[in-house]
């Protein structure tokens, strides 16, 4: 059974600007720790066979300079790799081009922090839904990640999780999602008005509420 609010409030959220050659963009930082060892962190992170349990099944060459490509998602390039501590590559999805980095850090010998850092453009989509677009997805995959390292063996069944996301408990988990990452963006300078408007449309979106 998944605690809804004790997964999100084990997550930190955090957003903050960066200006890259093409313009202004965003970086959302989501982070968990999990009751694991680094060098098995590492391996539910990079392995395709584990990455597929937790998040989506994965093809390509998943080695520096190689292409990944996540089914029915994002794809990209792998631009850097740093086992067992981090990994970088673009995350290229619907025509445009991000870019994210993976990175975890022991927190004693039994515990491992996973942070997800995404640094994406500002365009009309963020003006819209905001980070929460991104986030409650980001969210949905920490929740996989903690699931699964509490039950490693256990199979990715699609079907429990579409059923479970239309739940009245999954529609409590994105709403929960979307207002967190809409008080992250209010906490890193953004107008409360503004923030709460791409968190209801966000989880419109996500939903098909009015």
């Amino acid at each position: 059974m998944i605690d809804v609010t004790e997964q999100i409030n084990s997550v930190r959220r955090t957003l903050g600007d960066r200006v890259l050659e093409a313009g202004q963009a965003r970086v959302l930082t989501i982070s968990q720790a999990y009751d694991t060892d680094l060098d098995d962190l590492w391996d539910v992170v990079t392995d395709p066979e584990r990455i597929a349990r937790w998040f989506l099944p994965v093809s390509g060459d998943l080695r520096e300079g190689g292409k990944y490509q996540l089914e029915g998602n994002a794809g990209g390039t792998i631009t850097r790799c740093d086992k067992p501590r981090s990994y970088a590559a673009t995350w290229e999805f619907g025509g445009q081009v991000s870019w994210i980095e993976v990175r975890l850090t022991p927190e004693g010998d039994t515990r491992t922090r996973f942070e997800l850092e995404h640094t994406a453009l500002v365009d009309e989509h963020w003006g819209q839904f905001g980070p929460g677009a991104v986030g409650i997805g980001w969210d949905s995959g920490l929740l996989g990640l903690a699931m699964h390292v509490s039950a490693p063996n256990a199979p990715r069944d699609t079907d429990a999780i579409m059923a479970w996301l239309a739940s009245e408990d999954g529609k409590r988990f994105m709403k929960l999602s979307g207002d967190a990452w809409a008080a992250a963006d209010v906490a890193s300078g953004a107008d409360p008005e503004t923030a709460a408007k791409q968190a209801a449309a966000t989880y419109a979106a996500y939903t098909g509420a009015e």
